[in-house]
C-alpha cells in the first residue's frame, strides 16, 4: 500500500486590511488568553484594558485613539520599570520577574524609542545651535521628540554633555 499523501497545510488566515486599533487588539487578546487559560497573561491584559477604558472615560469617548493608548501604555511601562528597579534593589527577584513579564506584554504595543546615539545627536545639534542649559535642552527635546525618547536617558545625556 502506498503511503497516504500528507494533508495540505491549512491556509494562513489573511491579515486584516488595516491593523486593529490598540484597544480592540487588547480586547481580542484578552479573550484569546482566557481561552488558553493563561492566567498571568490574562491578568496583565486586563490591567491594560482597564487602563485604556479609564482613559477613554476620562476623555469622554468610547475608545481611545492609538496615540492616546500609547501614552497610557508608556505610563504603565514606566511604572513597571520603576517597580523592577525597586524590587531588584530590595532583594525581591520574584516580584521583579513578574513586573518584567508584565512589561514585556505592555511593550508589544509601544513604538521603539530612539537609541542613545540618536538622542545624543539631537542633543548635540541643539548644543551646536547655542543651547547649553540642560533644563532648556530637555524642554526643547521633549517638545520635539516626546514620544520618541526615554526622558530619563535624555536627562542624563543632557547633564553629561553640558557638564
Amino acid at each position: 500500500p502506498a503511503p497516504a499523501p500528507a494533508p495540505a497545510p491549512a491556509p494562513a488566515p489573511a491579515p486584516p486590511a488595516e491593523p486593529l486599533p490598540i484597544a480592540a487588539d487588547v480586547d481580542t487578546r484578552v479573550i484569546q488568553a482566557m481561552k488558553a487559560r493563561d492566567k498571568d497573561l490574562t491578568s496583565t491584559l486586563r490591567l491594560i484594558k482597564t487602563a485604556l477604558t479609564n482613559a477613554a472615560k476620562e476623555s469622554g469617548v468610547e475608545a481611545v485613539s492609538d496615540a492616546e493608548a500609547v501614552k497610557v501604555l508608556r505610563k504603565m511601562s514606566k511604572m513597571r520599570q520603576e517597580s523592577i528597579e525597586m524590587f531588584e534593589k530590595g532583594g525581591e527577584p520574584e516580584r521583579a520577574a513578574a513586573e518584567k513579564a508584565e512589561l514585556e506584554v505592555i511593550a508589544q504595543w509601544l513604538p521603539a524609542l530612539a537609541s542613545e546615539d540618536v538622542v545624543r545627536g539631537w542633543i548635540q545639534s541643539l548644543i551646536d545651535a547655542g543651547n547649553t542649559n540642560p533644563g532648556k535642552l530637555m524642554g526643547m527635546l521633549m517638545k520635539d521628540h516626546k514620544d520618541e525618547l526615554d526622558g530619563k536617558l535624555a536627562r542624563e545625556l543632557c547633564n553629561e554633555m553640558c557638564g
